[in-house]
């Protein structure tokens, strides 16, 4: 059973799930295969799979000690709701935003936050780099979050912009990183970036992850994030 499952994992991970998470975690997973059928939300419906990669995954990138004063974020590129929805079960005090370009996953993840009764949480379908000069949502959150798979300068440049002054943008990324740290040093501090802090981690099935962590010590410039494909087309050095 998947709550087994899970349970193991984050025993193992040293994550405390009450019986509520829990449950609201079985549900969510039921879900996902269920509309997966339909709409290709995730190629990983093993349960144990499922528990370790999308769900342990999602919630390793919350930091106690840095986001103590976090009441809102924002997960850019959501897809199927990772990390927001488990980052959302897991601290449900936080204001949760969802933010993805397929009106299918967004079909999906309204279906989720209704079945799963989850407050405060808006879901807008959109392009991060239209978004992001919304004067609603641009340096609005604490917290901007990230599993995409863009090279972390890239990235950075979808979801700093999201951010508030002193607040966070926190990206997963998998275990070759080092070249994309580099890479990613000048695009931070143009886009308002100060620290950038890269934190190993070991999953519970042994798979190598690194939890990025960029404060924002100044406001980003109007300009960033550019124009829809000039990112990925013209990375920030």
């Amino acid at each position: 059973m998947f709550i087994d499952e899970l349970k193991a994992a984050a025993e193992k991970f040293n994550i405390e799930l009450n019986d509520n998470q829990l449950e609201k975690f079985d549900i969510f997973y039921d879900l996902v295969v269920e509309w997966n059928n339909k709409v290709n939300l995730t190629a990983i419906t093993d349960p144990s799979d499922f528990a370790i990669k999308h769900i342990i995954d999602s919630i390793s990138i919350w930091n106690d000690d840095k986001f103590q004063s976090v009441e809102s974020m924002i997960d850019v590129g959501t897809g199927a709701g990772f990390p927001g929805i488990p980052l959302k079960i897991y601290r449900p005090h936080i204001k949760v935003t969802l933010l993805d370009s397929l009106a299918k996953r967004i079909n999906f993840l309204r279906a989720a936050v209704d079945l799963l009764q989850l407050e405060n949480v808006e879901l807008i379908h959109s392009r991060a780099e239209d978004a992001a000069h919304s004067s609603a949502l641009r340096e609005t959150f604490d917290l901007a979050v990230s599993r995409a798979v863009a090279r972390l300068n890239i990235l950075a440049e979808y979801c700093v912009p999201f951010v508030r002054v002193h607040g966070y943008f926190a990206a997963l990324k998998g275990s070759n990183i080092k070249e994309e740290l580099q890479d990613a040093k000048g695009a931070v501090k143009l886009l308002g970036g100060k620290d950038v802090e890269c934190i190993k981690i070991i999953l519970p099935n042994d798979n190598e992850r690194n939890l990025i962590y960029i404060k924002k010590a100044s406001k980003t410039v109007g300009k960033y994030p550019r124009k829809a494909g000039v990112p990925e087309r013209k990375p920030l050095k």
